[in-house]
């Protein structure tokens, strides 16, 4: 996770530390892109998925660190698959090219949730706004793998789901990750539901009847869990 380690935004569902630049020192690391590539390297990884906090507070949303980062990584481990899972950069589509620019083989933005519950679980994001994210990552590189995931248990019935694997197909994305969400502390959104595993298998098979290259579909799913299987299975 890159772009410090405070993030701009109070989404419902998340527990990274919330910060302002008025009240902390949340200035950049320069170092930060040479340091994760030397890391990668170090480890020796095959696949790196690169994330970060949300940083309004940037003209560019950090998205030039972000495509600086990938273009050290390539250049450390040239022979590692690269997934990008990007915030949406207020919708600035110039950030979102500066970071499909850098060549990543996987442009990852998740939905999170159903569009009824943005305003309890993403209030600071738009589902119309998402979406165009993932819509545009698909025209500027039409043969790059494009990916989100959502969380569910928090309060979406199971149309809302489908529609939502229907909106994220309308937009060519390839692959969908579906996981149940988990209260990580008591400030936290309250699970409204504990999905049953038959339920997630149902949707995997309505999402690969979509079109879906592949769907992710389990209680245990986050949106990088396995990454490097789900984009080698999803590529054949």
């Amino acid at each position: 996770m890159i772009l410090g380690n405070l993030c701009t935004r109070g989404c419902g569902f998340c527990s990274v530390p919330k910060g302002s630049p008025s009240k902390q020192d949340m200035r950049l690391d320069p170092d930060e892109p040479a340091n994760v590539a030397r890391m990668a390297a170090a480890m020796n990884l095959r696949y790196v998925v690169i994330t970060s906090v949300n940083r309004d507070d940037l003209e560019d949303g950090g998205s030039g660190h972000f495509a600086e980062t990938v273009r050290q990584v390539r250049h450390a481990v040239p022979q590692a698959r690269v997934e990008v899972l990007t915030p949406d950069f207020c919708g600035d589509m110039d950030a979102v090219a500066r970071v499909l620019d850098a060549g990543p083989d996987v442009f990852n933005h998740n939905m999170e949730t159903a569009a009824r519950l943005y305003s309890r679980v993403r209030p600071q994001a738009s589902y119309r706004q998402s979406l165009d994210v993932l819509a545009f990552a698909h025209t500027r590189r039409e043969h790059l793998m494009t990916k989100s995931g959502f969380m569910v248990g928090l309060g979406e019935t199971s149309e809302e789901v489908r529609e939502l694997l229907r909106d994220l197909r309308s937009v060519d994305v390839d692959v969908a990750t579906i996981g149940q969400y988990l209260q990580p502390t008591r400030r936290n959104l309250p699970v409204a539901a504990y999905i049953e595993p038959a339920q997630f298998e149902d949707w995997r098979e309505y999402g690969l009847s979509l079109g879906f290259q592949m769907v992710f579909s389990g209680p245990l799913v986050r949106s990088s869990y396995m990454a490097d299987i789900v984009s080698e299975q999803a590529s054949h």
